[in-house]
């Protein structure tokens, strides 16, 4: 049973997110660790977990467990996932993945080296309607993809005086909504489409804040494959949200409408099914959109997904997925290409090759 014990490191979203998909995958979550003591019994209470820690070493030894998940800021990802890998324990790291691609490197070296399981937690790659539209493309229902194009614009930080956590605004901690959400994003394209090969970007502050880390991206970028494409995402923008996901190929064009995946060509347009493989597990009813779980019905059943994937590699199962399950070598081509999107707008929008 040891194989099935895990400890979440982080009391937020690890507590909301990581302990629920956890459970629903088969583990048993036999620690909590934090940086606070008042609140991580509180939380540990609340989780019913029956222990909690403020160091990742003692919790290790004194449970025994063999799974660590990471929930914290960016820039402490990498010394915690060292100290797991170091006891022989398998991971699940949030993205971004580490501060920078030297971290994102010496990670990977070491998770191989050791043998364990890694995974990044892009867990939205389980979303069907994103399964479907990579599918689009691989099927060659539009012919070749020639142009990606993906925006949006919601209000989530638009607020200055909303309730965030400060790490999202602070450089020093690995903030910024290019790493928060660009990171997915920037995941999903290369799990869609392969490695990019160039990038010119801006990283913006759109809300009423100054000298923060980035709440807006705009970035425009070459595929390997050829493939031309546009992002830009402001999380700082007032009004309803509106999003465009888009690629037009030689022979047709896909996208999303509001979960729903659209297919153009000469014969006409249609809306793909979502076959069964592709279902979600049962999710518990939304929450009160003021409340802090308001995401949970949104972020569970992917991250359920994510564990279950984790669960299987660990028993060496050869379970289909209907996703490429994204590891640490994903993470290290994420802060690769983040990497350069900083450089490049630090130089003004300078092209970077990867």
């Amino acid at each position: 049973m040891m194989e099935k014990s895990a400890i979440v490191v982080g009391s937020g979203f690890g507590c909301r997110v990581h302990v629920p998909a956890l459970r629903a995958a088969g583990f048993e979550v036999v620690g909590l660790v934090g940086t606070r003591l008042d609140k991580l019994q509180r939380k540990a209470a609340e989780s019913g977990i029956p222990a909690f820690f403020t160091d990742l070493d003692e919790a290790i030894e004194r449970t025994g467990a063999k799974v660590v998940t990471i929930a914290t800021t960016p820039a402490t990802h990498a010394p915690l996932a060292s100290k797991a890998i170091a006891h022989g324990c398998h991971v699940i790291c949030e993205k971004p993945f580490a501060f920078n691609a030297a971290e994102g490197a010496a990670l990977l070296e070491a998770a191989e080296n050791a043998g364990i399981v890694h995974m990044v937690a892009h867990e939205f790659r389980w979303l069907p309607e994103r399964v479907l539209f990579g599918r689009a493309i691989a099927e060659g229902l539009i012919g070749d993809p020639r142009f990606l194009a993906m925006d949006q614009f919601i209000p989530f930080c638009a607020d200055p005086e909303a309730r965030l956590p400060k790490w999202w605004f602070d450089k020093r901690a690995g903030g910024g909504w290019l790493g928060a959400s660009g990171s997915h994003l920037l995941d999903q394209i290369r799990a869609w489409l392969g490695d990019f090969h160039s990038v010119s970007a801006k990283l913006i502050i759109v809300s009423d804040r100054s000298d923060v880390a980035d709440d807006s991206y705009s970035l425009r970028f070459q595929m390997q494959n050829g493939v031309e494409g546009s992002m830009q995402q402001s999380a700082g923008a007032w009004g309803s949200s509106v999003t465009l996901w888009r690629c037009a190929g030689s022979k047709g064009t896909v996208w999303i409408d509001s979960g729903n995946v659209i297919v153009a060509d000469k014969t006409g347009t249609r809306q793909l099914p979502v076959p069964q493989e592709l279902q979600l597990p049962p999710q518990p009813p939304a929450a009160d959109p003021n409340s802090p779980h308001r995401l949970s019905h949104f972020e569970l059943g992917p991250f359920t997904r994510l564990c279950q994937a984790l669960r299987d590699e660990i028993d060496g199962r050869d379970a289909p997925s209907p996703v490429a399950i994204p590891t640490f070598r994903d993470g290290l081509a994420s802060m690769q290409l983040m990497d350069a999107i900083r450089a490049s707008s630090a130089a003004g929008g300078a092209l970077q090759i990867l």
